[in-house]
């Protein structure tokens, strides 16, 4: 199985915070959607981390590119 996008992890767990904000789940539905959303946050939060870091090593470099005078 291939690993979701951010996108589809995001979505996945919005559908789920809305499940849990609703209150229609069961005990053991309600934990199994809470352990879920808790494996969601943290591909995304990892995803941002990772796309951050991306980003702030691009800078870098543009800045060290620039002409100096």
């Amino acid at each position: 199985m291939t690993e979701q996008t951010f996108e589809e992890a995001q979505r996945e767990l919005e559908g789920i915070v809305v499940r849990l904000e609703r209150g229609d789940a069961d005990l053991d539905e309600a934990i199994r959607l809470w352990e879920r959303g808790e494996e969601l946050y943290k591909l995304c939060v990892g995803r941002l981390d990772a796309a951050h870091g991306k980003i702030e090593e691009l800078a870098r470099r543009v800045e060290g590119a620039r002409p100096t005078g």
